[in-house]
């Protein structure tokens, strides 16, 4: 929740207290701001007849008030307002256009690969044409112009509360949603923020607030609660099963039963965007010779839909044993595109990961709660197929403040372990590949941080030989995840000069800038492995699968198979904690035949270079780092 307008949580306050006493609370240098946005809003709001803290309130759950570079939303919509242009935005392409992967990622089974076809837009992303009408203006306008936009969603705001007593049916048709319950959600955040209240300043340098309004009535409406899903109560939420069913040629889809977690503990969340329209995909996810994911997100209003129970394994992030270890959740967007993500869908994700990770004990950190794009590959053919959304402009930062476990700010200045923690909207490397005609991605906000392989910007970034085999620097394409450090990460200090900071990645030194002024790292508290005494290199591994001896007489041995990447004595890397080594045998259709093999041998999850990876706990020595 916004820190401006609310008490601090405990771990939130702590940190500040350290920063503070540690000296590193010394604000980072302000570009030049300004109050236009803030004086937009209140003429809108005063031409036609709207609430300002109304229009603030929807407007925030849109976009925060950012501009975004004028880029469209997941779900096409353009400005502080969130105006819907899909002829502007483009159609997007299939759900798996980000990467080669198979889902299942069980070499037990031959690779899945199906494919989608092009997603069909739902005909409702076209709100800049009914605004631009009301106006007498052109739809470049609104999405080219904040103040015209903001006047643009105002209008609309009017309209739809023509003839009502009170404002809150006006936001919730403002949702663009045809479910009552995701629009009754919409406007219980909107108004949520309006209570109390919220102020920050833009991504274009506009400080806009929004004063609380501590007496504010709001409509109580019926319990709307779906039955058969996991979700919060707080969230809209339905039901969308993915199939379990038989196919032809001893086949079956599109997941496997299980017993989480009794049978095997869930680890992670991880965290996607479906390259396709809310429509197509809930489509796909009905199909039975598709993948699965348990729930997807909708980026207009937050509405989720469960596919597949939370005890069950779908086939969603390219490698098994991750698979069989967590939960994942797709959210509606375009990673290849560049496109932003709505403010109600990071809140609806952030309160389902939040009920999730209580129930299954599953720790709010970035070792856990991770992307696609952290997902590790199998073995080395697998890795440069692995998909990486939900790519550079997914707010970690604001996620995990809303998940009310902010990151960064908890160790002291010297410590050898740092958290990845820019200022996601100062922080605007330039990427390449949001379109198809290879110009530069807008200059916009990003979680990621790029590492080169000397302490200055001219020199080339990282070696990824999994990525590259040839030997050949990763590159700045958005889809290259090769030398880019994300937000919430940690790794632990190679190497300090000046405003330098060299952390130890994929076996090499990764430098990125880190004034004192301006920190885009964090000193932290935490583990770190490293090779034990003797050894010169140490084996990485894609999954944690047990040794042969462990499995029965009916189940095929899975290879322990590392990845073509060097952990050198001398290198230390980030731990998030020993886990045993297992493997579900689940190749058939029938449950009797599934099988939990479970080892003796033990793994160290570590922070090996974007993406997470293990090493056999007998190889490394587990120290704290100061």
């Amino acid at each position: 929740m916004p820190m401006s307008s609310r008490s601090l949580p405990r771990s939130a306050a702590l940190a500040a207290a350290v920063a503070l006493l540690s000296g590193l609370a010394a604000a980072p240098a302000q570009a030049a701001t300004t109050e236009q946005r803030q004086r937009d809003f209140s003429a809108a709001a005063t031409e036609f007849g709207v609430p300002l803290n109304v229009l603030l309130g929807v407007s925030y759950l849109e976009s925060r008030w950012d501009f975004n570079a004028g880029t469209p939303s997941t779900s096409a919509g353009y400005g502080p307002m969130h105006l819907t242009d899909l002829r502007e935005a483009g159609v997007a392409g299939s759900h798996h256009d980000e990467g080669t992967e198979d889902p299942r990622g069980d070499d037990a089974r031959p690779a899945l690969h199906p494919q989608a076809g092009p997603a069909a837009p739902p005909p409702t992303l076209q709100t800049v044409d009914e605004a631009a009408q009301l106006l007498k203006t052109d739809a470049k306008t609104l999405r080219s112009d904040p103040a015209q936009n903001i006047r643009g969603g105002a209008a609309l705001l009017a309209k739809y509360h023509a003839g009502q007593t009170d404002w809150y049916d006006a936001v919730a048709r403002y949702s663009g949603s045809a479910d009552t319950a995701a629009a009754q959600t919409f406007a219980d955040e909107v108004f949520d923020t309006i209570k109390t209240g919220v102020a920050r300043t833009t991504d274009d340098g506009q400080q806009v607030s929004l004063s609380p309004t501590a007496d504010l009535r709001v409509p109580k409406h019926a319990e709307t609660a779906a039955a058969n899903v996991e979700c919060p109560r707080t969230v809209a939420c339905e039901s969308v099963p993915a199939p379990y069913q038989e196919l032809p040629n001893d086949d079956y889809g599109n997941h496997d039963l299980a017993n989480r977690p009794v049978s095997q503990k869930i680890d992670h969340i991880v965290i996607h965007d479906t390259e396709g329209y809310w429509d197509n995909v809930l489509d796909l996810a009905q199909d039975p010779t598709y993948v699965s994911w348990h729930y997807t997100i909708r980026s207009a209003d937050g509405l989720i839909a469960q596919h597949v129970p939370t005890k069950d394994v779908a086939w969603h992030a390219g490698n098994w044993y991750v698979n069989a270890k967590s939960i994942g959740i797709e959210h509606e967007g375009f990673a290849a595109k560049g496109t932003w993500y709505t403010e109600a869908m990071y809140r609806s994700s952030a309160k389902l990961v939040g009920y999730l990770s209580r129930k299954y004990g599953i720790p709010l950190d970035r070792a856990h709660i991770i992307g696609h794009d952290n997902v590790p590959g199998t073995i080395p053919s697998t890795i440069a197929g692995m998909h990486w959304d939900p790519g550079p402009y997914w707010d970690w930062s604001h996620y995990f403040d809303l998940l009310g476990a902010p990151l960064g700010g908890f160790g002291l200045p010297g410590s050898s372990l740092v958290t990845i923690d820019p200022d996601f909207v100062k922080n605007q490397p330039i990427f390449t590949g949001c379109d198809t005609a290879g110009t530069p991605c807008p200059a916009r906000g990003s979680e990621a941080v790029v590492l080169h392989s000397e302490p200055n910007d001219a020199s080339p970034l990282l070696k990824d030989v999994g990525l590259h085999p040839d030997g050949s620097p990763s590159t700045m394409a958005v889809s290259d995840v090769g030398s880019r450090a994300a937000t919430g990460q940690q790794y632990a200090v190679a190497d300090v000069r000046g405003d330098w900071t060299a952390i130890w990645y994929l076996g090499q030194k990764g430098w990125f800038h880190n004034p004192r002024n301006a920190r885009v790292a964090k000193p932290a508290i935490g583990w770190v492995v490293t090779p034990k005494p003797g050894l010169a290199t140490v084996p990485v591994y894609g999954r944690a699968y047990p040794e042969p001896e462990a499995y029965p007489a009916n189940v095929t041995v899975q290879a322990i198979t590392p990845l073509p990447y060097t952990l050198s004595a001398g290198q230390k890397y980030s731990s998030a904690g020993t886990v045993g080594s297992e493997y579900y045998s689940a190749t058939t259709f029938d449950v009797a035949d599934h099988v939990v093999v479970k080892g003796k041998l033990k793994y160290v999850q570590i922070q090996f270079g974007h993406r997470i990876a293990f090493v056999k706990a007998d190889d490394v020595r587990i120290v704290p780092a100061f």
